[in-house]
């Protein structure tokens, strides 16, 4: 099924704010149609979370995603080339929950929104790369951001039975020797769960932060998307991250490995 009609929620239809919530939920991801300015985006944002503030946001907490043809480190975001799929805010201690994108203005060519599936992404390095996993699990796995970044595991628990994602795989990451040798069996993983969101002008797509990783395609032409980030109301009722997976490890052709994801459950809880 396309990942867009999967998670479509009506806007227009009665009680759609509790079916988002549902869908953020059970699925960590949400879409609609219909959100057509600024204004409507911050009083879709306000319904879910607490907006939070950044460095590339306005005062309102909305922050103009389009090529301003900068070529510094953690600006690729405002270039027109690829964004290779991550957390928002990894190098905080902290991670926003939920992000909110809205598309305004789609480029002439490329440009989809790319989208991948944290709990997918854990599943299959417990099932077919364990050792990968364990070591990316790590508590000092990874050192995210400059001088005043965070180090940190790429899979950290999120509570009783759950585990969150925190990624980025570009000039602002430096991993240890164990999990810079797990990296190509994540992008394995990143690959194989990868799914394209083409928004088009009014389209919005509302995640986890925590679960989800997203990215985008290089585009030519003119784009803009807006993007909020927030953490979840109470009344929303979601929970960081996702559940831990829980299938035993299969041998992979090529990738034998021992292990159980329950081995990985103990060990990072």
């Amino acid at each position: 099924m396309d990942i867009f009609s999967a998670h479509d929620v009506d806007r227009v239809g009665p009680a759609w704010q509790p079916v988002l919530a549902a869908q953020l939920r059970e699925h960590g991801l949400a879409n609609f149609a219909g959100t057509t300015d600024r204004a409507a985006l911050i009083t879709v944002a306000r319904q879910f979370m607490t907006i939070r503030t950044h460095r590339d946001a306005a005062p309102d907490g909305v922050t103009e995603i389009t090529d301003l043809g900068t070529a510094a480190a953690g600006y690729a975001a405002f270039t027109d080339s690829e964004l290779i799929p991550h957390t928002d805010g990894s190098s905080m201690p902290d991670p926003p929950g939920l992000l909110l994108l809205t598309c305004i203005q789609p480029a002439a060519h490329g440009g989809a929104t790319l989208v991948a599936d944290g709990a997918a992404i854990a599943a299959t390095l417990a099932a077919h790369y364990p050792a990968a996993l364990r070591s990316l699990s790590a508590p000092k796995a990874a050192f995210f951001g400059a001088a005043d970044g965070y180090l940190g595991a790429v899979f950290a628990p999120a509570g009783p039975g759950r585990m969150r994602i925190r990624l980025r795989l570009d000039d602002l990451v430096r991993f240890s020797a164990d999990a810079a040798a797990a990296i190509p069996s994540l992008r394995t993983a990143i690959s194989r769960h990868l799914k394209t969101l083409r928004l088009g002008p009014g389209d919005s797509v509302l995640l986890s932060n925590t679960r989800w990783l997203h990215g985008r395609s290089p585009f030519d032409g003119h784009r803009m998307v807006l993007r909020v980030l927030g953490d979840p109301l109470p009344a929303a009722r979601v929970l960081p991250g996702f559940l831990v997976p829980d299938a035993p490890a299969q041998r992979s052709t090529g990738h034998p490995e021992d292990g159980t994801a329950a081995d990985l459950t103990r060990q990072i809880a």
